[in-house]
């Protein structure tokens, strides 16, 4: 069984994102450091993925991700993101059904996919199958678990039939959130998928080929994680 949740961090992914100090008279105004530096916790690895939105209701932002290399965080690759239709809110107060996406820092367990693994994919990475759901049941002994088959306890009404999504789930990242100790009614199913038609109902999402490059940078042994906020707006990051 995974470990529990940690503690929650005190930082704002916002206060990240302030404007540096103005530069003297004439002088050239100062670069701000990397994102990843300006947060208080980046999950302790040398991988970490940001996706950012303008503002809390915001649908539309960027997924980045980071190298940690030299002892500086460098850009690795970038792409636009989709969230919850209805935006962002903090992971703790989130609420299932909401097409809310979750403010926090998160780890990621493993990638699946309607296809095969990228080559190259160092994740763990599962194939799925006509018999694979994701259990959102909030009375299933298997809430917020991938189940083959689906369980009696776990109605498919309350659950998502993975290979339905052929288009959005063609390669995909498990985030980490309610998962190691899942709360009944926060939320089951965050993933980091591919691009449907328009926003998603709570995850996050990107292009094919940014989903693909994704899964061919992740290196388990850097620890990566994802920290999802806004630019603007007290939204904490809650590590879990």
């Amino acid at each position: 069984m995974p470990p529990a949740r940690t503690a929650l961090t005190a930082l704002a992914l916002s206060a990240c994102l302030l404007a540096p100090p103005l530069a003297p008279a004439g002088a050239a105004p100062a670069r701000p450091a990397p994102l990843p530096e300006r947060m208080a916790d980046t999950g302790g690895g040398t991988q970490l993925l940001t996706a950012v939105t303008p503002r809390a209701g915001a649908t539309a932002g960027r997924l980045t991700w980071w190298e940690r290399r030299a002892g500086r965080w460098t850009v690795a690759g970038s792409a636009p993101a989709r969230f919850g239709a209805r935006g962002l809110v903090e992971g703790t107060a989130r609420r299932q059904g909401t097409n809310t996406t979750p403010a926090g820092l998160y780890d990621l367990p493993f990638g699946f996919g309607v296809e095969a693994a990228p080559g190259g994919t160092r994740m763990p990475y599962r194939r799925v199958h006509a018999d694979s759901w994701w259990c959102q049941d909030n009375g299933s002994r298997s809430y917020n678990r991938w189940t083959e088959p689906r369980p009696a306890d776990c109605r498919a009404a309350e659950s998502e039939h993975l290979i339905t999504y052929r288009t959005q789930y063609a390669h995909a990242l498990v985030v980490g959130f309610n998962y190691r100790t899942p709360v009944r009614g926060r939320g089951a199913g965050i993933f980091l998928h591919v691009n449907g038609r328009g926003a998603t109902a709570g995850c996050v999402s990107v292009p094919a080929e940014a989903m693909r490059r994704i899964l061919r940078w992740a290196d388990p042994d850097a620890k990566p994680h994802v920290a999802i906020g806004t630019a603007a707006g007290p939204l904490a990051v809650t590590r879990y």
